[in-house]
């Protein structure tokens, strides 16, 4: 029996399935022939001439992130601590760009270790220009100046700096610490200065207070000591011409004038005695002594007499 036919077929059949090639979704493979590149295979199916044809790499083309961990030294030598997450990916599926990842590096570790240390590289130059006191405030401004470094780096090996995302910065412990002293003594300054500031509003509201107090109470009093000054005005104005009045009608009636002045002592003394609250005074009750008190008391009312007329004369004029 020939067994050469089947033989023959059967190593047929291995060649053909040798020659199909699946390639993941999100994947491309590169075919060389005889060492040189040949051409792409999508996500898919494919196929490929055996033995000739070989696989040269499969390239992923989905996002790819890495974690950093580094250390720079700024202007004033201070050690900084950086922990970083690198988002980063294949440019795009085109031809061109897939031929420029897979030869531009030997493999993947040779690219992921140029691009690690490039990022380190640009990172460390930018803080080496910095104070310690400025890098808690500068990530924004980190990430933008490794993004405009690297892009034109990466386009030339067919990748895409995607993000950069610089999660933590510290310093050596002795920095730390006078930082946090350096803090609580900015918060203690800027709490002293309030409580000084809220100190002096108090103050000054309460002098504002203390002050418009006073004006209403002396307005008041003005206001009250006018009135009295008014009211006792007027009271010496009536009964300066009660007196007057009573005067005319004893002169009138051929009476002597000088009951008046008994009936006016008299009703001080009246006076005295219901007000006087045990209070002691001491009157000179003889006729001179009455002569004398009345005497000055009609002065007093004709000084006031004389005053008013004065007055109204002069708001005449």
């Amino acid at each position: 029996m020939n067994y050469i036919p089947f033989i023959g077929l059967f190593i047929l059949v291995i060649l053909i399935f040798s020659g199909l090639v699946t390639v993941a979704q999100g994947n491309v493979a590169v075919v060389t022939l005889f060492g040189s590149y040949r051409r792409i295979l999508r996500p898919g199916l494919n196929f490929k001439i055996p033995i000739l044809e070989q696989i040269y790499r499969k390239i992923s083309i989905q996002n790819r992130s890495v974690e950093l961990e580094f250390q720079a030294v700024t202007v004033d030598q201070a050690n900084v601590y950086f922990k970083a997450m690198l988002l980063y990916a294949v440019q795009n599926a085109d031809e061109e760009t897939i031929k420029k990842v897979a030869f531009k590096f030997i493999s993947e570790r040779d690219f992921m270790q140029a691009l690690v240390r490039t990022i380190e590289g640009t990172i460390r130059g930018f803080v080496a220009t910095k104070k310690q006191a400025e890098i808690l405030g500068l990530r924004r401004e980190i990430v933008e100046y490794v993004k405009a470094q690297l892009d034109h780096a990466l386009e030339e090996w067919g990748y895409h700096l995607m993000d950069l995302q610089i999660n933590d910065i510290t310093f050596d412990k002795a920095i730390i610490d006078s930082m946090s002293r350096v803090v609580a003594s900015n918060n203690l300054k800027a709490a002293a200065e309030n409580e000084g500031q809220a100190l002096l509003i108090t103050k000054t509201k309460a002098a504002e207070a203390e002050g418009n107090a006073i004006k209403i109470s002396a307005a008041a009093e003005r206001e009250a000591a006018m009135l009295r000054g008014q009211g006792v005005a007027l009271f010496r104005e009536e009964v300066a011409k009660g007196l007057s009045h009573a005067a005319e009608e004893m002169k009138q009636a051929n009476l002597d004038t000088n009951v008046i002045l008994f009936s006016m002592w008299t009703e001080a003394l009246k006076n005295f005695a219901e007000v006087g609250k045990g209070n002691v005074i001491f009157l000179d009750g003889s006729s001179e002594g009455m002569q004398k008190t009345m005497g000055q008391i009609m002065a007093f009312l004709q000084m006031n007499l004389t005053t008013k007329a004065d007055s109204k004369g002069s708001n005449t004029n």
